[in-house]
């Protein structure tokens, strides 16, 4: 089949020569499988996606780009709300075939390749009784979680995936490899702990990994009228909890799982969730207050890391959209806005209001690196997810509608992984004003054409 129009044929037969991975162009078989991406309400069409097998071909997938005059995505897990990882009529470096895990459990550290996922770090590391923070589900892809600073269940213990970053290995905009860390480009390394994407594409990611003996956890679910009660409840012993101890709140749907009784399925569920570094008596007693307020669902048990992680994956292809508010606490009447807008989510879809405990070693981590939200105790997440499009602005202004509720307590700041594209104010408070602009310095230094732009982009300083 030939290629799009606008790609001239010579440069594709090059590109398709320098690859030890493959090309794929519109017309291919399995063209509209590898633009598939977890976003279901993002349908683009690149004109090329280089399958990159080596970080050799990532630097020759980033030359053809910059030569062919083509706009350039990075996709690594595929998980960006956005779909930052895709372009239309452009060209799309897909890392997903560099995905291997190397845990070194004698110096305590993981080197992950570009494509990886939370899946495949967690496999490779739990044989070892290892671990560090990674996202909530397996499917997001390690490297842009990293970058962007790196939320997890094991925050409060082990700090923001961002600050178990060690080394990073990049290719740049003219396709160069360079290597970063504490010593060696230290301030692209201060960069890469939140700035995401903007300053290459990250082929390696070494990370600090740490000992995870035991994990255990206790999720429990309520009838929504009990909901209020419960959230204090669990807000006023989350002021108290040890570090080893993560978790939140979430309602939604009840699904069709083992566990959920079948007069239960499909109702609205407010559901508690402690996650615990440690022994399941530890969670069980935290979880003590909770437990005695009579839940409809109750699990508590010991849990492997790793199987902990695919707990709450969501599957692929359904519409999203996600937002979310940093607060500065959690008064009752927050407690009250919350519950009151749960009340509306939209139904049926598999829609999440979820409000995460925040602290510990999130708050006491390196304050000079540009992440301006870790210090919020809590943080609220609309999780808009549904089938069909024609309920695409209900669940919109529904999200819309919870960040209006919760702005009375936001801090302002945001964690740019929770949000898609809106607008350039949130990326300033993503990032910080002051560090804004150091970050456009690095950026102007390592891509001043800002090849790598479709992301919470950063302008090169002028």
């Amino acid at each position: 089949m030939a290629p799009q129009i606008g790609v001239p044929p010579a440069a594709l037969a090059g590109l398709r020569e320098d690859l030890a991975g493959e090309v794929c162009v519109p017309g291919d078989p399995g063209y509209d499988d590898a633009r598939k991406i977890h976003n279901g309400m993002i349908d683009r069409r690149p004109a090329v996606i280089a399958q990159c097998a080596t970080a050799e071909d990532v630097g020759n997938a980033v030359v053809f780009g910059r030569e062919t005059e083509l706009p350039v995505a990075v996709r690594g897990g595929g998980h960006s709300v956005a779909g930052s990882c895709l372009v239309d009529g452009g060209l799309v470096v897909d890392l997903r075939r560099m995905h291997a895990v190397v845990a070194d459990p004698e110096n305590l550290t993981a080197r992950v390749e570009g494509g990886a996922t939370m899946g495949h770090l967690d496999r490779a590391t739990q044989p070892f009784r290892l671990a560090t923070t990674g996202g909530r589900v397996s499917t997001t892809g390690v490297g842009g979680f990293t970058l962007g600073g790196g939320s997890g269940w094991l925050e409060r213990k082990f700090g923001l995936a961002s600050d178990n970053l060690l080394a990073a290995e990049l290719i740049t905009a003219e396709g160069k490899h360079v290597h970063t860390d504490a010593e060696t480009r230290p301030e692209l390394f201060w960069a890469l702990h939140g700035g995401g994407g903007n300053f290459g594409v990250a082929t390696s990611l070494t990370l600090r990994l740490h000992e995870l003996p035991e994990m255990s956890f206790a999720m429990l679910f309520f009838l929504p009228e009990s909901a209020p009660e419960v959230i204090r409840t669990f807000r006023d012993l989350a002021a108290g909890a040890p570090d080893e101890v993560g978790g939140g709140i979430i309602y939604l749907p009840a699904p069709p799982e083992p566990f959920v009784p079948e007069r239960l399925v499909g109702r609205l569920l407010c559901g508690t969730m402690l996650t615990c570094a440690g022994p399941v008596d530890e969670v069980r007693e935290l979880a003590a207050p909770l437990i005695a307020l009579g839940p409809a669902i109750e699990m508590v048990s010991n849990i492997a890391y790793a199987d902990l992680q695919c707990m709450i994956d969501d599957p692929p292809g359904l519409r999203n959209y996600w937002s979310a508010e940093y607060l500065n606490g959690l008064p009752d009447e927050a407690v009250d806005a919350f519950c009151a807008r749960a009340a509306r989510i939209p139904l049926p879809t598999a829609t999440q209001h979820v409000l995460f405990m925040m602290g510990g070693a999130v708050a006491a981590g390196p304050a000079d690196h540009p992440i301006p939200w870790r210090s919020a105790p809590w943080a609220v997440h609309p999780f808009a997810t549904w089938v069909d499009p024609a309920d695409d602005e209900r669940a919109r202004q529904w999200v819309r509608d919870v960040r209006a509720d919760m702005r009375p307590w936001s801090t302002g700041a945001v964690y740019l992984n929770f949000i898609g594209a809106e607008g350039e104010g949130r990326v300033v408070a993503g990032f910080g004003a002051e560090n804004l602009r150091r970050l456009a310095a690095v950026k102007a230094t390592y891509d001043p054409d800002n090849v790598f732009r479709f992301n919470h982009n950063i302008v090169p300083a002028g």
